[in-house]
Parts: C-alpha cells; sequence; structure tokens
C-alpha cells in the first residue's frame, strides 16, 4: 500500500489519542471514561495496523489488539516490549449497554497512558 495510506492511519490514530486527551481534560463530573478508553483502544488499532500497512502485510478486518501485535512482533520482534494492557477490552464491549461497564478516572488515564506509548513506538518505528 502506498506511504500515504500509512500516514492517514497514523493521522486517525493521533485524532483518536487528542479526542481522548481533551476528554480528560474536562472536569471530572462531565468526563466521559468509557469515550476516552474506546478512543485509546482506536489509537492503539490504527498505529498497530499503520506499521502492519507500512510493512506491506494483509490487515485484518479486526479490534482485537493482542492479534495485531502478534503480526507485528512476526515483522519487528522488539514490539514484545508493547503491553496492549486492557485496551482491547474497551473496542466493542464499552460501547454497548448489554455489558453495561463505566470505567474510573484512574482506568482512562491508564488507557491514554498505554495508547499513548502505543503511538509513540510506532511512530519511531516508522521515522
Amino acid at each position: 500500500m502506498a506511504f500515504e495510506n500509512v500516514s492517514q492511519w497514523m493521522l486517525k490514530a493521533y485524532h483518536d489519542l487528542l479526542l481522548a486527551r481533551h476528554e480528560l481534560e474536562r472536569p471530572s463530573d462531565e468526563m466521559v471514561t468509557e469515550g476516552v478508553c474506546f478512543h485509546c483502544q482506536q489509537c492503539a488499532e490504527k498505529a498497530l495496523k499503520a506499521f502492519l500497512v507500512s510493512k506491506h502485510s494483509e490487515i485484518s478486518r479486526t479490534h482485537d489488539l493482542e492479534f495485531l501485535l502478534m503480526q507485528c512482533i512476526q515483522i519487528d520482534k522488539t514490539f514484545e516490549t508493547i503491553d496492549t494492557g486492557k485496551l482491547s477490552d474497551y473496542a466493542v464491549e464499552i460501547r454497548y449497554p448489554d455489558d453495561f461497564y463505566i470505567p474510573e478516572i484512574a482506568e482512562a488515564k491508564e488507557a491514554y497512558s498505554d495508547a499513548s506509548i502505543i503511538y509513540e513506538f510506532v511512530s519511531e518505528k516508522l521515522g
């Protein structure tokens, strides 16, 4: 795939991270923590997919960060240092009322930290 596509994946990842950060800056009684966690998961997913696209790998239609991370590790062993934490849990489950769950602020901040680390790691890999 074209390099522009890699840049587009990373731009979308950055936008998700930015949305999460803006939400974390709101007063605690107005903060939507499930939105923070969802956008953090999306950031990590898009960053990992950007790396795979940059290596001309097939992109799976999945939200499973562990699966995507394993694909990245097959290409570059240094991805073994990455921990997706609980981010995969925020792809679908947190968005629907079936499993009603609202993360605490500390959990949202942890999700933001995890997503930031993944985004920065992939950014460095892409140069």
